[in-house]
């Protein structure tokens, strides 16, 4: 297993849309590995494939206090959600930066497994809330594209000065 880079906000890379996993094969059972070890070293509980500039369909999620619950969405789509819930995001590509988001409370997700086997499952509370996050990813999107152009602006300046004075 490896650790694998994380793209950071503003890397344009992020703003690509990911394409369906069509080969369920060793290579993808060893993203899938590596991609859990780099979200639990970070540490999150949530990570995209095209945070680690892997332009696959591919999430893995862990919302247990234990980190011993990974779950494995290959070519997730949500089928259905309902209600409304506004909660506080944060990204492991946009460090220490936490803001409101609206999302749907529920959701269900239509994905298959690591072995291309198709699944359903509903979701609330935080999982469904990772898994939105995780699919706009996935559909080039960052949860600061939800904010103000004003805290767009302010958080692209701070991670860009950031990433030169690490330079």
């Amino acid at each position: 297993m490896a650790l694998l880079d994380i793209l950071r906000y503003p890397d344009e890379r992020l703003r690509q849309v990911a394409k369906p996993v069509t080969e369920f094969n060793a290579e993808l059972k060893q993203l899938v590995k590596d991609m859990a070890q780099t979200m639990y070293a970070a540490p999150g509980i949530g990570l995209a494939a095209i945070q680690v500039n892997v332009t696959k369909r591919v999430v893995v999620i862990d919302v247990s206090e234990e980190h011993n619950q990974l779950q494995v969405f290959i070519n997730p789509v949500i089928t259905a959600q309902s209600g409304e819930v506004s909660t506080e995001e944060g990204c492991l590509s946009v460090p220490e930066i936490y803001a409101a988001v609206q999302r749907a409370e529920t959701v269900t997700i239509a994905a298959q497994d690591i072995n291309g086997k198709a699944f359903s499952t509903e979701a609330d509370a935080l999982l469904a809330v990772c898994i939105q996050h995780e699919i706009d990813h996935l559909d080039g999107k960052v949860f600061v594209d939800y904010l103000s152009r004003l805290k767009q602006n302010r958080i692209r300046k701070k991670l860009l000065k950031e990433a030169r004075e690490a330079a």
